[in-house]
Formats: C-alpha cells, sequence, structure tokens
C-alpha cells in the first residue's frame, strides 16, 4: 500500500495538496488510488499516481453525458490493479471549461478541469479578431479560473508602435486581463508567461494555427507537441493537437495543452459575459430602467456612453451578440431537461402500469 507522505511527494508537481487528500480519504478506505488524468481518449484514460502513469477504463464514471466523463485535469480514484483497470469515480471539480457542444441536444462538453490560469493564445500572424478573443474570455472567466492572453508571433510585427497598438487594442477588450507578447520562436517574453504559470494548473486555448504547440514547447523545454507550419494566405493550420494533454513543466506547474477550438459555444456563460464586459454592466446600472436591454430604451447609460464615444460601439455589438447566444444555450437545455425529465416519468409510469397489470394477473 502506498503511503500518504509517498503519494504527496509524488504527486504534488502535478497540483496534489491537503484539499485533495481531504476529498479523496472516503476512496483511499476503500483501497483505491489517486491520480490525475494526463490524457482520456476513446473511453480511456492516462493517469499519473504515485507509482507512475498507468492506463485505466472510464466506463464507469457516466460516459454518456458529456459534462461528467472523465476529462484532462480530473483527480480520480482509480483501481490499484486489474486489467482492465478501471476509473471509479473523480474528486469534485474546483474548475472547469465548459462549451456548447456542435450537436441539437443543447449540452455541454467538458474541455478541462482543476484549472487555475487559461492562457489564450492569439496569432499576430493575421487580423486580430476581437470578437473571437471576447468569446474565449467568456468562457474562461465562467471556469472559474484567471485568463491570460497572450499574443503569439510577436516577430512578426517588427515596428513597436504598430505592436503597441495590438496590444492596447486587445487590453481594451479584455479588461483586468493580463496581455502578454511572445515570440516563442526567439524567445522573446516567454519568461513572464513562465513566472505566470509556474504555480497551479493552466490550459492553453486557441484557434488552429496560434501557435499553442510551438508555445508550449517552449514552456515545457522539449518538442513534445508535433509542429505544423499556418497557411500563408490566411494564417491558420491544422489541429496539430488532437488529444488534451496534461504536461509537467520544469519551472513548476502543470500544462494543458488543447485541440485548436474552430467553435467556441457559450454554455450557461452569462457571468462570463458579465466579466468580459463589465463596464457595460457598470453602466447598465444606471440606466432608467432595471431590465434595459440597451436598444431604443430612454434614459439608457449605455446607449449614451456610445453617443459620447466613451465606449466603443463595436463592444456594445459584441455583447448584444453574447448574450443572446447565451439566452438561446440556456432556453434550449431548459427545454432539453424539461423533456428528459417528461420522457423520465413516462418510463416511470409505464413501469407502474405493467407491474400492477402484472399483479392483476396473478390474482385471477
Amino acid at each position: 500500500m502506498t503511503s500518504t507522505s509517498t503519494v504527496s511527494t509524488a504527486l504534488a508537481p502535478y497540483g496534489w495538496d491537503e484539499n485533495w487528500a481531504d476529498a479523496f480519504a472516503p476512496y483511499a478506505a476503500d483501497g483505491l488510488l489517486p491520480g490525475r488524468v494526463v490524457r482520456v481518449d476513446r473511453g480511456q484514460c492516462d493517469v499519473v499516481t504515485a507509482s507512475g502513469v498507468v492506463r485505466a477504463d472510464t466506463a464507469f464514471v457516466t460516459p454518456h453525458d458529456p459534462m461528467r466523463v472523465v476529462c484532462t485535469g480530473d483527480w480520480v480514484a482509480v483501481e490499484p490493479g486489474g486489467n482492465p483497470r478501471y476509473v471509479r469515480a473523480y474528486l469534485p471539480r474546483r474548475t472547469a471549461f465548459v462549451r456548447s457542444t456542435s450537436s441539437k441536444r443543447s449540452e455541454g462538453q467538458i474541455l478541462a478541469a482543476n484549472v487555475d490560469h487559461a492562457v489564450i493564445a492569439v496569432s499576430l500572424a493575421v487580423e486580430l479578431d476581437l470578437g473571437r478573443v471576447e468569446r474565449f474570455l467568456a468562457l474562461a472567466w465562467e471556469s472559474g479560473a484567471q485568463p491570460v492572453v497572450v499574443l503569439t508571433k510577436a516577430d512578426l510585427v517588427p515596428d513597436p508602435a504598430t505592436l503597441a497598438h495590438l496590444v492596447q487594442d486587445v487590453e481594451t477588450t479584455a479588461p483586468g486581463v493580463p496581455v502578454l507578447t511572445v515570440s516563442a520562436l526567439h524567445g522573446d517574453g516567454l519568461d513572464v508567461l513562465v513566472a505566470l504559470v509556474g504555480s497551479g494548473t493552466s490550459v492553453l486555448l486557441g484557434q488552429s494555427g496560434a501557435g499553442k504547440s510551438t508555445l508550449a514547447n517552449a514552456l515545457v523545454g522539449a518538442d513534445v507537441m508535433d509542429v505544423q507550419a499556418a497557411r500563408d494566405v490566411d494564417g491558420k493550420g491544422r489541429h496539430t493537437t488532437t488529444t488534451r494533454n496534461l504536461l509537467p513543466l520544469p519551472s513548476g506547474g502543470v500544462l494543458i495543452d488543447t485541440p485548436g477550438l474552430r467553435g467556441v459555444g457559450l454554455f450557461d456563460a452569462e457571468g462570463g459575459v458579465g466579466q468580459v464586459f463589465s463596464e457595460i454592466e457598470e453602466l447598465a446600472e444606471r440606466c432608467r430602467f432595471h431590465d434595459c436591454a440597451h436598444e431604443t430604451e430612454p434614459g439608457c447609460a449605455v446607449l449614451l456612453a456610445v453617443d459620447s464615444g466613451e465606449l466603443p460601439g463595436r463592444r456594445l455589438e459584441s455583447y448584444r451578440k453574447l448574450m443572446r447566444e447565451n439566452q438561446r444555450i440556456v432556453a434550449k437545455t431548459d427545454a432539453r431537461l424539461r423533456a428528459e425529465i417528461k420522457k423520465d416519468w413516462k418510463r416511470k409510469y409505464a413501469e407502474g402500469k405493467r407491474a400492477v397489470e402484472a399483479k392483476r394477473g396473478r390474482w385471477r
């Protein structure tokens, strides 16, 4: 049996602490081993334990619900042996990155769990898409992690004035969020990022071609991720990373690298959207009507701020778009849940009816 001190020493580099140990205590009493999921694929996962990395099956952990499947970053209770070996449970998540699935079922998809920092990689090889940056920020804030925006491929913008202007645009888009410029190719700006992610767990998010794999290699200090050149025509790349991998960093902390995300659908992220557009939320408190939609209402402080130039019109349009999208997904999710409850009620009613008929048949 692995001792508590051995577990703490072996798993501390992956984020294990006293709180995780306390949460795991009931599973330890059952003879299960603690570990952190470093990779998931096709119903199985790699789990780092005190005795090394083991392969385990996730079939016992509600595999049919995208919100409750085991994901990279989870702390789990795994069997000490067996062929196959199974994950029996995962510990309650401190934070979770959730996006809307591409299906029509209005479900959420877990991208990563128990993350402290969300590193949003944005390539300077193409024109900045501030709306997409805001979307990633909403996802990050809603998760409970602290976001940081990293403008990659800064070596492609040699003019300092132009680079400063781009940074200012992103800072305006990301109030309260650090904005760093990095050239992983030349190592510029990496020291600041290394210091930021040197403790806790960080997740690397961004589109394909944003330079995430190159950035991950620079942070890890080795070529652990394949790198492909982005297309010159639009700066986009193919999905170099196809799974979510948890990688220990030499300076401390761990990094979860994710596949490039073409679609970043919000999933019940009203709080995250409000955090991204905090200046609009503050202005809205001065509107004449508490339920002001900031469209045509008289006494709207938000519209007055746009008219005066205090608030960019683009910010308001982006805010409206994300709030409408979030309201739609919440409404669809509520409708799906109501339909599932109704379906479950009908199933139980039918089972009860069959049971009554069976009893009547025995009485005859």
